[in-house]
């Protein structure tokens, strides 16, 4: 499945384009080489951020050793092919976050405080969609297996998510009923209806006391970032979707189960390398279940929820379900990667130019531990990142005495400097994003930099 697009359709859809003087992100194709031969500008850099919940089984997920050598736990083996295109590391902790499990979620990419009073800020990947997103149609893509959000506004509002493979594939893809002016019409009625919403919220305001005005403030945001959307979606009505190539299509404009969760999580991941390959978006995120839940895998005998899974209370029956649970989602992230490998942009893979984070926001589940989180880094070899070693922050201070001193390495920070708003904050620089400073960020993190 590695050619998504019609080749019927690239090279005459070229030419229209040229001949209207309109320019569109279509990504770099062996059959467009000779066309933009002469163009020098780099190719579009992405990046994609994906969540597990409720952590892992840290007995089998952590490496043994720091370094190049290291040799792949039971829980990462699946990525072993993927080698010299990742970097498993280790030790990092969000110091705001600490002890707050089930507000993991909310806060995995912003790094913020999250007590009953604190107010979110803005995600990492929002961040970087204020840079790449004015170039694509859609600034970024908000993913979720259960309809838990990743994204954050920069007014600290959770965005909305899709959890539909079938109404990503339309929404992406689909030209919807009715050609360009019934949709402008629409567009345009949906934004006398927001106008008339501020309004009333306006005269409203003048009545209400100090705390339900905070909750209307809000609710207006809420409000604004639809307007947002709704005047972006009117600045692309003139710009046509690229046309799938039929079979492709046929396969991912479907509905899935979270029963079938190998063929819903490949589905998913086929969408957004599509999105990216297209260039429809440059960012995602894609939360791969809810904390209080997350998807069972009845197709590999693990019936139970990971949240269930998480609190094994060291059953060893369980342990070794949560396992497979691990293994099973990691061999999932690795197709991802196979996708992003195989498909070529320019000179080389679309992974290149893609920086993929897999972690989650807790480390051992079982008693909420959110410090020495599980994460990977993938790919991004063409923006500066280099891969090849295990890191582990937790190895660099002095009298670390491994991970077979207990679980308190999940409950205490060991490396009290390794944030992991140091790993966001480097991310977004490698894709384009001119920051020194991300949440509570205390340094690039130049072991990751060629």
């Amino acid at each position: 499945m590695a050619n998504f697009l019609s080749q019927k359709w690239l090279l005459p859809r070229r030419h229209f384009l040229r001949g209207m003087g309109v320019t569109l992100g279509l990504p770099l194709l062996n059959a467009m080489q000779s066309l933009r031969g002469a163009e020098t500008s780099a190719p579009p850099r992405r990046s994609i951020f994906v969540y597990l919940p409720n952590g892992v089984n840290t007995y089998e997920y952590e490496i043994a050793t720091d370094g190049r050598d290291y040799e792949f736990s039971k829980i990462l083996s699946p990525l072993s092919k993927h080698r010299a295109e990742i970097t498993p590391i280790s030790g990092l902790h969000h110091p705001r976050a600490f002890g707050i499990a089930h507000e993991a979620t909310r806060t995995w990419l912003t790094g913020a405080k999250h007590g009953p009073t604190d107010r979110n800020s803005i995600s990492v990947d929002q961040l970087i969609a204020g840079v790449t997103g004015p170039k694509t149609r859609f600034p970024s893509l908000e993913l979720s297996n259960q309809g838990q959000p990743l994204a954050v506004s920069a007014d600290g509002i959770a965005l909305p998510t899709e959890k539909s493979p079938a109404l990503v594939f339309q929404s992406l893809f689909t030209e919807p009923a009715g050609g360009i002016q019934k949709q402008r019409r629409q567009l345009q009625r949906k934004e006398s209806m927001l106008d008339l919403v501020l309004e009333d919220a306006k005269a409203l305001a003048n009545r209400l006391d100090h705390e339900d005005r905070g909750r209307l403030d809000q609710y207006l945001v809420a409000v604004r970032e639809v307007e947002i959307r709704t005047r972006r979606a009117e600045a692309w009505l003139e710009t046509p979707r690229p046309q799938i190539d039929p079979a492709i299509a046929t396969h991912l404009n479907r509905e899935i189960q979270l029963e079938r969760l190998g063929d819903y999580l490949r589905t998913m991941y086929d969408l957004i390398v599509l999105a990216f390959q297209t260039d429809m978006t440059r960012v995602v995120t894609f939360n791969t279940g809810n904390e209080g839940t997350g998807p069972a895998v009845p197709e590999i005998g693990v019936n139970r929820d990971r949240h269930s899974l998480s609190h094994h209370n060291g059953d060893k029956e369980i342990l070794q379900q949560l396992t497979r649970s691990d293994q099973f989602n990691l061999r999932q992230f690795g197709y991802f990667l196979d996708r992003l490998s195989e498909i070529t942009e320019g000179e080389g893979p679309l992974l290149d130019t893609t920086i993929a984070l897999y972690g989650s926001g807790l480390s051992y589940g079982n008693s909420h531990g959110t410090t020495s989180l599980p994460l990977v880094l993938a790919g991004g070899a063409g923006l500066g990142l280099k891969h090849g070693a295990h890191i582990d922050y937790n190895r660099q201070v002095k009298d670390f005495k491994g991970y077979g001193e207990g679980i308190g390495v999940y409950h205490r920070p060991v490396n009290q400097k390794a944030h992991f708003s140091n790993l966001l904050l480097t991310i977004a620089q490698r894709v384009g994003v001119e920051t020194d400073q991300f949440s509570d960020s205390n340094r690039e993190l130049s072991e990751l930099l060629s």
